[in-house]
């Protein structure tokens, strides 16, 4: 069995990644090709794995009893793009 510690961190990079993903179907749907499939496949995707990494900072931050603020902004990492991988290696 894994960590939570190794679960948050795996979650937090995938997260990232899907967002990376997430983005090339943006640019194929509304940019070059005109093409919705990228975002249909990639959008439900990176759904699923921001609330997994949600789910992973929450019990984390109770485990590592994070203070309410680094809590706080590890929620808020997962809105932006590739943030949830920074946030993750800050608080390693």
């Amino acid at each position: 069995m894994t960590s939570i510690r190794t679960q948050f961190r795996i979650a937090a990079l995938l997260e990232a990644l899907s967002w990376a993903g997430l983005l090339v179907g943006m640019y194929c749907k509304y940019g070059a090709m005109n093409n919705p499939i990228g975002v249909q496949v990639m959008g439900p995707v990176h759904g699923v794995l921001f609330v997994i990494y949600c789910i992973a900072a929450l019990r984390l931050a109770r485990e590592a009893r994070w203070s309410l603020a680094v809590t706080a902004l590890a929620l808020l990492a997962s809105v932006p793009p590739f943030t949830t991988w920074l946030f993750e290696r800050w608080v390693r």
